[in-house]
């Protein structure tokens, strides 16, 4: 990991429309929407690639931020659009989105893996024809059975969580300079060190 180039692109997965804006599968969205409040880049649409685009600048790097207006399991289509044509590697590649399997409030940053069965992640691999990049993990918990999973990433948090998981999308918001200047070890650490 040294030597990092630091993340060029930066991509939440979510599901256009008003009616999804609140749900726990569009953390992704609101983990973007937050970098372009704060950075002051608008977001604009574009066809080509798909989805909700923008660039800041922070320090000495520059950045793109996506919003895939696709459809959640036709992620891919938008990243892989953007990231071709920009020819931007993988690994220069982040991907917010919400995770099941960690608990509301909690926010993990990783390499690669499989997709864990969201259909986000599944996409992107397949289109990317890698799973080599970053994921920046949103814990939105776990409704307790698998048959409840559709219902339950589709509807929105409860205050108490809709809480927890703002604070940690701030959390994760803190280590971007380490993010975009390739310090991905120092930022896991700081993160996760924090969330302990």
């Amino acid at each position: 990991m040294a030597n990092h180039p630091g993340i060029q692109l930066f991509v939440g997965l979510g599901n256009p429309g008003a009616q999804y804006e609140a749900t726990r599968h569009n953390a992704g969205f609101w983990w973007i929407d937050q970098v372009a409040s704060e950075r002051i880049c608008k977001l604009s649409h574009y066809a080509k690639f798909f989805g909700d685009v923008g660039r800041f600048r922070d320090t000495d790097h520059d950045a793109w931020l996506l919003k895939p207006m696709t459809f959640m399991n036709k992620s891919g289509r938008a990243l892989a659009a953007l990231a071709n044509y920009y020819k931007i590697p993988p690994e220069s590649i982040l991907v917010i989105h919400d995770e099941l399997d960690l608990p509301a409030g909690t926010v993990k940053l990783k390499k690669g893996g499989g997709h864990g069965g969201h259909n986000g992640l599944k996409d992107i691999v397949a289109c990317l024809g890698s799973n080599d990049f970053w994921r920046l993990r949103i814990g939105v918990d776990h409704p307790g059975d698998r048959n409840a999973v559709v219902n339950y990433v589709l509807n929105a948090p409860m205050k108490d969580e809709q809480q927890a998981i703002d604070t940690a999308i701030d959390r994760s918001i803190e280590i971007l300079p380490e993010l975009l200047s390739g310090e991905l070890e120092s930022a896991m650490l700081k993160l996760h060190t924090k969330a302990a």
